[in-house]
């Protein structure tokens, strides 16, 4: 990892025409809830890219933090409240979801701009019918030069953070949308080679020039007080932008919200490069728009064969299936040693899986008495190195 030319990060930015910008809790809010002038900072910067012509889609945290504050301030007996459990947190987000937007309204309207409100849960994205609704109309809002904010909505959502974090979503908008860039405004000053709350000699990393070949794991190993992320969501987010062919800057936005200095030229904060091997759109909303219904552990050689052939996974290669899932399903791929091999979907059930794992394709009708496919999962809707 080296530092960056200027003329990279230049032509990055100066092709970019829709932008993706992820906002964290931890730069939005204070010890009182929302803070005003980080909003009022954010919008500022925002306003100048959207007056230069850039489409911005924002993806915003803050309002369960924000709901929190003002259920302490208002409700008796709220020391007692317990915010780890979903339904505070939901009741929270409903009470800090509409002060949230009033501040960004107010603030976008000084400058005549005009934004839109998206609640979205993974089930809005699932069906494909739905994530197509949700693509045309963020396209019409874009078109008509309105700035879109989207947050997950929690109050419906059925699991605790259903999309995991507002980073996971923040990915999945860029592929959305058809982002050109992804700027993740965080707390941190960029993407350290180590924790540096524990590591008081961490260095901050202008360029990651390999997304899939570093290991985020052994490098984050913390999550932030304030937020449900930390920088292991945030370059997880930012692997999946660059399966895509779309860069990540992710920044610091805790004192100062840089974006038209970086827009000018200042490199700050870290550039995370798109990967040379992107996938398809269509793949990556296979892979990533559901939660993996079960496993299935691979021998090593067709472990070798998906990783390295770009073959399918025949039922000779599978040695183990783990959970409940019908055909269709999206299940996860491992190697013997546990590792993520990728996702993809099952052309059969479980319980149809563990009768043919192990079996040349020519004993599958023996076995089923009839199989309509001789993969388990075809290529064609498989995704290797998952950032899952």
């Amino acid at each position: 990892m080296s530092v960056p030319a200027g003329g990279l990060r230049a032509d990055i930015l100066s092709r970019a025409r829709t932008i993706v910008v992820k906002v964290g809790s931890a730069v939005l809010t204070c010890g009182t809830g929302l803070d005003a002038r980080a909003v009022g900072r954010l919008v500022d910067q925002l306003s100048v890219l959207h007056d230069r012509g850039l489409k911005v889609v924002l993806v915003s945290s803050g309002a369960v933090a924000a709901g929190r504050t003002r259920i302490r301030q208002s409700v008796a007996g709220a020391e007692a409240i317990d915010f780890s459990e979903l339904p505070a947190r939901q009741a929270a987000s409903a009470i800090g979801q509409s002060r949230l937007m009033h501040e960004y309204d107010e603030a976008f309207g000084r400058f005549g701009k005009t934004v839109a409100q998206l609640l979205l849960t993974r089930e809005d994205l699932k069906s494909r019918k739905r994530f197509l609704n949700a693509r045309n109309t963020m396209q019409r809002l874009l078109d008509w030069g309105v700035i879109p904010i989207v947050n997950e909505n929690d109050t419906v959502a059925v699991a605790e953070l259903e999309f995991g974090d507002n980073d996971t979503l923040a990915s999945l908008m860029v592929d959305l949308v058809g982002a050109d860039l992804f700027v993740n405004v965080t707390s941190a000053g960029g993407v350290f080679d180590k924790n540096p709350d524990k590591h008081p000699d961490a260095c901050c990393l202008p360029l990651i020039d390999d997304i899939e070949g570093l290991n985020i794991e052994v490098m984050c190993d913390g999550k932030t007080s304030v937020g449900s992320g930390g920088m292991y969501s945030k370059l997880r987010a930012a692997r999946r932008a660059a399966q895509l062919g779309v860069a990540t800057l992710i920044v610091s936005g805790k004192d100062d919200i840089p974006l038209d200095r970086i827009f000018r030229g200042e490199e700050l904060g870290t550039l995370v490069l798109p990967s040379a091997r992107t996938v398809s759109h269509r793949k990556f909303w296979l892979a990533y728009h559901d939660n993996p219904a079960g496993s299935v552990s691979v021998d090593a050689g067709a472990a070798c064969a998906l990783r390295d052939k770009g073959k399918s996974l025949l039922p000779a290669g599978i040695r183990a299936v783990e959970g409940r899932f019908a055909r269709g399903a999206l299940v996860r791929i491992v190697d013997q040693a546990g590792v993520t091999v990728g996702v993809g979907l099952s052309n059969y059930s479980a319980a149809e899986m563990r009768r043919i794992m192990g079996r040349k394709s020519g004993e599958l009708v023996e076995v089923l008495g009839q199989a309509p496919f001789v993969e388990a999962i075809h290529r064609d809707n498989l995704l290797l190195d998952a950032a899952l």
